[in-house]
């Protein structure tokens, strides 16, 4: 590829202010890519020529004989260059040697900053998206190309896209913005930077700017990486340019690049092309603001949110195997721009059932159950949670009664409310209420008009909540005291209502627009919506974050629907059947399945707070046939059954079906709920917040596999028309095999079902990966990250998590088995088998949790050690002891292998032992 743009010699001395080369030996930069060009100016720079450095690949692909496919056009933002994007560079080469497809990168350093021209020259937006389009115009980029931007580098090449439609074959941007809401000031360091008598003493006359931007980066940058960026800008007249582009930033619509702001922002939103945006949400700067109003622009584009990593969000996560990777996927620049623009459109739903000769199911909406009873008196929900915990006598009397046409009618007047105060269709409404029947009317309102619920509950703890709040960027906030204080204290986005009305002062002081009862005021004399349909976006439910920041897990109303049917389906649920549940998921599903629900006396936000006598007066209360509760409410039930009277007890034999999920139970635990529910069938179903119901199995079931040589928890048979599918392990722990049926094989679990998940919220390359080489069937299929095997019967053993695999000399190991011997040893509680060493020669080691529990974390005692090694047939380096087990705040009951592993690194390398 030829271009006039005139080149100076690598080697040549740099007249004062203009271009130069990077001095050698930057980390991570190839001087090979290092090219100086001249360009005729634009605007006010008409009557000159300038001169750039940009990086360009261009040379080593011609080297390898390569051709390219399209050009991604990188632009850097403030204080950095070039440098930025040097893995971009470098990898795609790499990528494109080992046959990728062949992108050519040209990453800029606009003019006055990084090694390009000083001019001396004010250049506000309009003038740099001018300057970018004289650089292309002069490197005659004929093909297509891919705009890729950070910070205000986003901006100046998203103008660039706006106005290239015809050469646009994408956008892909990190952590920028494009519009600033009217009466929201912009973020505190940028104020700081910019006001008068600050500006030039923090941007030029010394590094405060450009030392706290790259102070950003978590972990701490390299030092000979921070020096690299600040190379370019090693004395004051070096700096004019970090100065100039703070003081262009548009503060309001006075500001002489306001304007053009409002034009890049309008033309975004018209663009179709395929768009990718990665983002840091730690940035202090161009936070999850920015991001919601990008991804209105633009609804197509795919997202990721890499938790943890803030603005220099280049340097902290994989971006450049990100951009490649979306590259391969999602741009067909070959096929020029239309193939590119039908590439962003959303992908065609595929066909979720198991089996193409399975009649499809005419959808029914979630609500629909609810308002076939609008005219019912009899209970629909009872709440027995306004009692003390623990207070059985307070929790049998006088509980909460909500009947059919009561639920129903508050249901129809809060849905026609919001939508009266222009909640619409797709915005988002983040539910801060504990389960009951309040929550349960807003969360069926919500869904009436097409809003989507975000329900991410309290046991996720004010850090893990904050995240998810934050991460989903909701419209409106509606929630009870504590989570308004919260929302107000902590800053989490959206219109705040209250559940129940507060006073003015209390109000007005936490930002609440209104309260519920105003808004069922307004609902009861307005109209509602058309209904939602069934791939309308739902509900976004966060995981426990057992394994990691929890996840946003999207649903539309078509997927709920198909979970209301399988679980209605296979329990046999009725509107006789009557539910009770200490499982928060499961809180909500009795208006669907239109029976009524029961939710006892509990903190729901911690199960361990459920106890016997609390669960026999819910059945009572509500004459329940089914209960629902998590493991570790089941541990807590247990061991509160001496406070059982004869009532209780009485109450508790007319359960028909008990139900426990969330994680694996042990026929130990089951026998121990069945004998308080005598004439119960005890379930186990297994499943997960992206697909709560995949398999089941009963105690009778458990019970007569004991003498099997499966290793693991059996969780059963797939459940209807669900489906599960194993890639086997290879020697490196990694779930490689092609997906299979074949009993025996230790592997990933890989699901389908109706109700599977849609995806992750904002988070691309977690969906891609949950996608990797799954059957190529027509169906929708999830790799769940768990482990595990099918036996000859088909049914599905759970072994572990992959993270968890412990790949020693032999193979890989799985922890769930050898724990499950462990566990039968007399005085040990629970059990984790975690692996130290270095990676295929690790060793297993032994944590366990004792009774009575141990005083100090550290070795067990001989004898304990003695009966732990002969217990399981896994060789064990050591045995250690805890007072507990770490665990995740939801389920009280998953186990962080993880962390001890860590831990037992540490102790056994002689380290104080503390608790893990």
């Amino acid at each position: 590829m030829t271009s006039p743009a005139v080149d100076a010699g690598a080697g040549a001395p740099a007249r004062s202010g203009r271009a130069q080369v990077p001095p050698p030996g930057l980390p991570g930069l190839d001087p090979r890519f290092s090219r100086i060009v001249t360009v005729p100016g634009r605007g006010t720079d008409a009557a000159a020529s300038r001169s750039w450095h940009l990086l360009d690949s261009q040379p080593a692909l011609d080297e390898l004989g390569l051709t390219p496919v399209g050009t991604i056009l990188a632009v850097h933002g403030n204080p950095t260059w070039s440098y930025l994007w040097r893995s971009v560079v470098s990898g795609s080469v790499e990528a494109a040697r080992t046959g990728a497809p062949v992108w050519r990168v040209i990453a800029v350093d606009q003019l006055e900053m990084g090694y390009s021209e000083r001019t001396g020259i004010r250049r506000p937006l309009a003038q740099r998206v001018q300057d970018l389009g004289a650089l292309t115009d002069a490197l005659e980029l004929d093909g297509d190309v891919v705009t890729l931007g950070h910070d205000w580098g986003g901006v100046v090449s998203l103008g660039w896209a706006v106005d290239h439609p015809e050469h646009l074959a994408g956008v892909m941007m990190l952590n920028t913005a494009i519009h600033h809401p009217e009466g929201v000031p912009i973020p505190a360091p940028l104020r700081l930077a910019g006001a008068r008598g600050v500006l030039a003493a923090s941007t030029v006359r010394t590094t405060a700017f450009l030392d706290t931007t790259l102070s950003l980066a978590s972990p701490a940058l390299d030092p000979a990486v921070r020096d690299a960026y600040r190379a370019p800008y090693a004395s004051a007249d070096r700096r004019d340019g970090i100065g100039g582009f703070v003081a262009d930033i548009p503060v309001d619509a006075r500001h002489e690049s306001f304007a053009e702001l409002e034009r890049i922002a309008a033309g975004v939103a018209a663009l179709t092309v395929p768009a990718l945006m990665l983002w840091g949400p730690r940035d202090p700067i161009f936070g999850d603001r920015y991001l919601d109003d990008l991804v209105t622009r633009l609804p197509h584009a795919d997202v990721h949110r890499f938790e943890g990593a803030g603005h220099m969000i280049a340097e902290e996560r994989p971006v450049a195997d990100a951009v490649l990777a979306w590259l391969g996927e999602r741009v067909d620049a070959r096929a020029g721009t239309d193939a590119a623009a039908s590439a962003a459109a959303p992908d065609a739903p595929a066909p979720a059932s198991a089996s193409a000769s399975d009649a499809p199911t005419p959808f029914a909406p979630i609500f629909r159950a609810l308002e076939a009873r609008a005219d019912d008196d009899a209970t629909a929900v009872i709440d027995m949670t306004r009692s003390s915990a623990g207070a059985r006598a307070a929790a049998d009397a006088d509980p909460l009664r909500v009947s059919w046409r009561q639920l129903n009618t508050r249901v129809r007047q809060i849905a026609a409310g919001l939508s009266a105060m222009g909640v619409q269709r797709g915005d988002r409404v983040s539910l801060l209420v504990p389960p009951g029947p309040t929550l349960s009317a807003i969360v069926y309102a919500c869904l009436r008009i097409g809003a989507v619920v975000v329900v991410a509950d309290a046991g996720l703890g004010v850090k893990g909540l904050t995240r998810a709040v934050r991460g989903a960027w909701p419209d409106v906030i509606i929630g009870e005291l504590p989570g308004l204080t919260a929302a107000r204290v902590l800053g989490w986005p959206g219109l705040r209502i209250s559940a129940s009305r507060l006073p003015r002062l209390t109000a007005a002081a936490l930002g609440v627009a209104t309260c519920l009862a105003d808004v069922a005021a307004l609902g009861a004399h307005s109209d509602l919506p058309d209904e939602p349909g069934a791939d309308d976006p739902a509900a976004i439910l966060f995981t426990s974050g057992s394994t990691g920041p929890a996840k946003g897990v999207a649903y539309t109303h078509g997927q709920l629907a198909a979970l209301r049917d399988v679980l209605a389906a296979h329990f046999g649920v009725t509107a006789d059947t009557g539910l009770v549940t200490g499982f928060a998921p499961f809180a909500l599903l009795g208006p669907a399945l239109g029976t009524r629900s029961a939710t006892p006396d509990m903190d729901v936000s911690a199960p361990r707070t459920l106890t016997a006598a609390s669960v026999a007066a819910a059945v009572r209360a509500s004459d329940a046939r089914m209960v629902f509760l998590s493991p570790a409410a089941v541990l807590n039930v247990v061991a509160t059954a001496g406070s059982l009277t004869d009532a209780d007890r009485e109450a508790l034999a007319r359960v028909d079906a008990f139900l426990s999920t969330g994680a694996p139970v042990g026929a130990p635990l089951l026998t121990s709920i069945g004998a308080l529910m005598p004439n119960a069938t005890a379930h186990t179903p297994y499943g997960m917040t992206e697909c709560l119901l995949v398999t089941d199995v009963t105690l009778d079931e458990i019970t007569a596999a004991t003498d099997a040589a499966d290793s693991g928890v059996l969780v059963g048979a797939p459940i209807g028309a669900n489906r599960v599918r194993i890639s086997a392990l290879d020697a490196d722990g990694r779930a490689t095999g092609i997906p299979s049926e074949d009993p025996g094989v230790l592997g990933e679990v890989l699901i389908s079902a109706a109700h599977l998940k849609d995806h992750y919220d904002r988070l691309w390359l977690t969906d891609r990966a949950a996608a990797r080489d799954v059957p190529e069937d027509g169906a929708r299929w999830h790799r769940t990250g768990d482990i595990g095997h099918l036996d000859a019967a088909g049914r599905l053993w759970i072994e572990g998590r992959l993270p968890h695999v412990i790949v020693t000399e032999d193979g890989p190991l799985a922890p769930v088995g050898p724990e499950q011997q462990i566990e039968r040893v007399d005085g040990v509680r629970r059990a984790a088998v975690v692996g130290v060493g270095p990676h295929r020669l690790r060793q297993a080691v032994s944590v366990v949790e004792t009774v009575p529990a141990a005083s100090r974390p550290g070795l067990a005692d001989p004898a304990l050690t003695e009966a732990v090694r002969a217990a399981t047939s896994t060789p064990l380096a050591a045995v250690l002891a805890v007072p507990a087990l770490p665990t995740d705040i939801r389920h009280n009951s998953k186990i962080d292998r993880t962390r001890l592993s860590e831990w037992a690194e540490r102790v056994l390398a002689g380290e104080r032992p503390v608790a893990p």
